[in-house]
């Protein structure tokens, strides 16, 4: 159910106690028995309190102590039925309310039940809601730039965006960039790299790119319009029924799992990929930069520390999820092959066109690019050495049928 209007669930500071203070200095009245009796009736106090503390300590978080109690809406860019997507949201909610002891409620609600889908940051930055949790290339008509903190064709794995996020001077430069719509921002959620999409036809070399009509948004779709495609941006809730009909020859979502529940192997026989324009789709938080400000100290390490553990575990879902929803897809009749290596090529020579004409006249582009590219850069030469070697023996060299279970013992 939509709500709409204004905000129905706003921070709320509960009655704080002061601390007990030691007894004051005894009067010219006072005897030294009754100024003793004070002292040590004190000492026995701030020694009772100093047991109940400990006790409390160790039966609840300590974050949950004290300090104000807090509850706030967060909304998804994603319904109910993606369930990895929207469960990121759910599970956020529901590591807060641990990590707090119960102080700090986040409820979260799915695409259109306050706002649409594709307009959690204008909500984030008006303040209709605290948080959301989106995909920030969704918002590049914006500012092209935000296409960083979730995506770039051929950009970077989701291992690599990770490093580049933490340690490569990714975060501080999305955040940077983030202060212009009043939110601070947190990588949460990573759907690895994505499938190629869905296919009408089949697509054998550069050719059959011309005058496709492809369900693909954003800075992709102007990457492909290069190469000879013609983009088309439709809702997800529509993809089926256009392809069916045949208003659209093909499409693009995520991955098996996600792809499985929209039924398209009934209406396309060609799955291709991989999707080179996601190769490692990072989701993220948006907490208001007002609200932000507002929270304890406690409160924004419970939003840090809950955003870090939805960042793997999601990606870890998916890469859990996605091989027996490949596998029924396939035992359904479709097709699922690689895109032909020239479609590739041509891409991501327009791709790194594209970006250097944004950079040209876009300083936000230019100073994310200017680190982002040299990190790439770097990050490709140890997973050549690394991660591919590996990968490329172990994958092309399989050692047979699993081992038969171990009897049970007796």
């Amino acid at each position: 159910m939509a709500v709409n209007g204004g905000r129905d669930a706003h921070m709320t500071v509960e009655g704080q106690h002061t601390a007990d203070r030691p007894a004051g200095p005894a009067t010219s009245g006072d005897d030294g028995a009754s100024a003793g009796a004070a002292v040590r009736s004190h000492r026995r106090a701030f020694l009772q309190g100093a047991a109940a503390s400990a006790t409390a300590a160790v039966a609840a978080p300590a974050i949950a102590q004290s300090g104000p109690s807090v509850r706030w809406r967060l909304q998804s860019s994603f319904p109910k039925s993606m369930d990895n997507l929207f469960g990121a949201a759910q599970m956020f909610c529901e590591r807060v309310d641990r990590l707090t002891g119960g102080r700090f409620h986040i409820r979260p609600f799915a695409a259109g039940e306050i706002v649409g889908g594709l307009q959690v940051l204008d909500a984030v930055q008006n303040g209709t809601i605290e948080m959301g949790h989106t995909a920030s290339y969704y918002y590049i008509g914006r500012n092209r730039a935000l296409a960083f903190d979730t995506a770039v064709p051929f950009g970077l794995n989701a291992r690599q965006q990770n490093a580049w996020m933490y340690y490569g001077g990714g975060l501080e430069l999305v955040r940077e960039l983030m202060r212009e719509f009043n939110v601070m921002s947190f990588p949460a959620g990573n759907t690895g790299a994505q499938m190629g999409g869905w296919f009408r036809r089949e697509i054998r070399s550069m050719k059959d790119m011309h005058g496709l009509r492809f369900r693909i948004p954003g800075l992709a779709g102007e990457m492909l319009s290069r190469i000879g495609v013609l983009p088309q941006v439709i809702a997800p809730g529509e993809i089926y029924s256009a392809l069916e009909r045949g208003t659209i020859d093909a499409t693009e979502l995520t991955g098996p799992h996600d792809d499985e529940k929209l039924g398209l192997a009934k209406v396309a026989k060609f799955y291709y990929y991989p999707g080179f324009w996601e190769g490692g789709a990072q989701l993220s938080m948006y907490v208001g930069l007002k609200e932000w400000a507002k929270l304890p100290r406690e409160f924004q390490q419970a939003i840090d520390t809950a955003s870090a553990e939805v960042n793997i575990r999601m990606l870890a879902e998916y890469d859990a999820k996605n091989p027996p929803a490949l596998a029924r897809i396939r035992k359904a009749g479709v097709q699922v092959l690689p895109f032909p290596s020239d479609v590739m090529a041509a891409a991501q020579k327009a791709a790194f066109h594209m970006f250097d004409e944004e950079a040209a006249k876009n300083p936000s582009f230019a100073k994310i690019y200017a680190n982002w590219r040299p990190f790439r850069d770097a990050q490709h030469s140890w997973h050549r050495t690394s991660d591919l070697s590996y990968d490329s023996f172990v994958l092309n060299h399989p050692v047979g049928a699993p081992h038969p279970a171990a009897p049970a013992k007796k």
